[in-house]
């Protein structure tokens, strides 16, 4: 299958090494910075190209969008033209701006798409969802979901400044870039009813974005969620806390463990994550489950038409923080407990 890599950037690096590493190709990359371009290429034996029209004209079957958020609209929806599927780096949009005609484009070529939420991929919420829909708590009534980082450290070889995520008009911010919470909160509980926002530039880095924003969602059933999300605590920390009436649930990212307290037995379960397992594990499991999808024409974890989904939370938290008030969201029908819609491959 040839597959074409839009960015060359630390997450198009990954991608494109990954499908080597999966024997997956023949490959292409499309870089519009040249020596970084011809570098990486070159050092997987994948075809280069400058410019975005150029890797469309050598016909990929497949399409990852691995380019600065306020570009993955407009690049997706030249890709779908061109009928390839899709795999599009999260966040989906930085605005609702063009969203339709892609959503519209996917469909009606019923072309297969997947946005690259990975840490559903992670071996962590993966385990919490699965006790979820074994109704191992009984009915959730509330759930922390968090994560928090210095942003500077993301990509310490670079000037923190200099990244898409420090500004606005490309997409940056703790809301858009670390979208990984939001959908987990979906994934888990269903889509919110209503979500109020608390949003700001608190630190003293140099952006224009908020690096610190807190969530309140309530979700069909009553169902409350708390997602706090920042670009400022100086050590990585990410996981959840999930309450129901029969007991309760805590992902640790850093400890690598689920624990589950079953009130009936007063006792707790503690589920490890494989010993030998490292955070690529999650990007070559989420790519071999896109490329599976491609191949066989199956519905992906993530689809486009469901991250818009999740989109709709991202703007209506935006909306909320700018407003100081709640902002209402229509709630998608939602599978009974056991389904999994769109599980592909």
């Amino acid at each position: 299958m040839k597959t074409l890599v839009v960015g060359g950037g630390s997450i198009g690096a990954r991608h494109l090494r990954n499908l080597s590493s999966l024997a997956a190709g023949p490959l292409a990359l499309v870089e519009p910075e040249a020596e970084r371009g011809r570098a990486l290429a070159g050092e997987l034996g994948a075809a280069w190209f400058p410019r975005l029209e150029e890797g469309l004209g050598w016909g990929p079957a497949a399409t990852v969008v691995a380019s600065p958020s306020h570009l993955h609209v407009s690049q997706a929806l030249a890709a779908a033209r061109a009928g390839s599927a899709l795999f599009i780096e999260k966040p989906l949009a930085h605005t609702p701006d063009g969203l339709d005609d892609l959503t519209r484009e996917v469909r009606e070529r019923r072309l297969v798409s997947l946005v690259g939420c990975n840490m559903r991929f992670h071996p962590g919420p993966a385990q919490v969802k699965a006790l979820l829909e074994q109704g191992a708590v009984g009915r959730v009534l509330f759930a922390r979901i968090h994560t928090g980082s210095y942003f500077p450290s993301w990509r310490p070889a670079q000037d923190y400044r200099q990244n898409y995520g420090a500004r606005a008009a490309l997409g940056g911010g703790c809301l858009l870039d670390c979208v990984h919470e939001i959908d987990l909160a979906r994934w888990y509980l269903g889509d919110p009813e209503q979500v109020f926002c608390m949003a700001a530039h608190l630190s003293s880095l140099e952006i224009d974005v908020e690096d610190v924003a807190a969530l309140v969602c309530r979700h069909a059933g009553g169902v409350l969620s708390e997602i706090h999300l920042d670009y400022v605590q100086r050590t990585y920390e990410r996981g959840c806390q999930i309450v129901g009436e029969q007991g309760s649930l805590a992902w640790d990212y850093r400890a690598g463990t689920v624990r589950l307290y079953d009130a009936a037995r007063d006792a707790t379960s503690t589920f490890a994550q494989p010993a030998a397992w490292e955070p690529n594990r999650m990007y070559l499991d989420e790519m071999r489950h896109f490329l599976a999808c491609a191949a066989s024409g199956c519905d992906s974890r993530l689809p486009i038409a469901e991250a818009l989904r999740v989109m709709e939370i991202v703007f209506a938290a935006k909306a909320s923080a700018a407003s100081g008030r709640a902002v209402a969201l229509t709630v998608a029908p939602r599978a009974a407990p056991g389904a999994t819609p769109g599980a592909g491959p």
